[in-house]
């Protein structure tokens, strides 16, 4: 296995299109909303960024931040949102790398407290989140855990 090359999406914009569509693959949210999102970030229209961990050329795990992740608690914003990392690769602290460049980054532009909706319990904490309360995700029957990292 390489080493994983950790970028921001503005440090390689040219991968937008690709990452677009490896979210896309992993979260059946169009591709198309993805791209807007990172056209936005790209365009510097917004700080809420997309974080990339690569091996070789290819994607293993990401993330992005965007204004609300699908949950009635509009009120709490930014969400990290899309949080994935390839099967063959977890369990080797790339999302917690990727996590932990998430709350710099937005600390840095003074972008906080930032949140995320989540069904695992046990993982996040481990990164300084915690459990500020449950909400509504849209069209969900369930309620959801939402974190904040301060």
């Amino acid at each position: 296995m390489k080493e994983i090359k950790y970028v921001i999406l503005r440090e390689k914009p040219e991968i937008k299109d690709e990452a677009a569509a490896w979210f896309n693959v992993k979260w059946g949210v169009p591709k198309e909303a993805y791209l807007e999102c990172m056209e936005a970030y790209l365009n510097g229209e917004t700080e809420y960024g997309w974080y990339i961990a690569m091996d070789g050329e290819r994607i293993v795990s990401g993330l992005g931040v965007i204004e609300n992740d699908f949950h009635d608690r509009k009120d709490l914003s930014p969400n990290v949102c899309a949080v994935f990392t390839e099967e063959e690769y977890r369990c080797q602290g790339i999302s917690g790398k990727l996590l932990n460049m998430v709350e710099e980054d937005m600390k840095s532009k003074g972008i906080l407290p930032i949140y995320l909706v989540t069904d695992h319990i046990g993982f996040y904490e481990r990164y300084g989140w915690e459990f500020f309360c449950m909400a509504q995700g849209d069209d969900e029957p369930e309620m959801t855990r939402l974190y904040i990292h301060r």
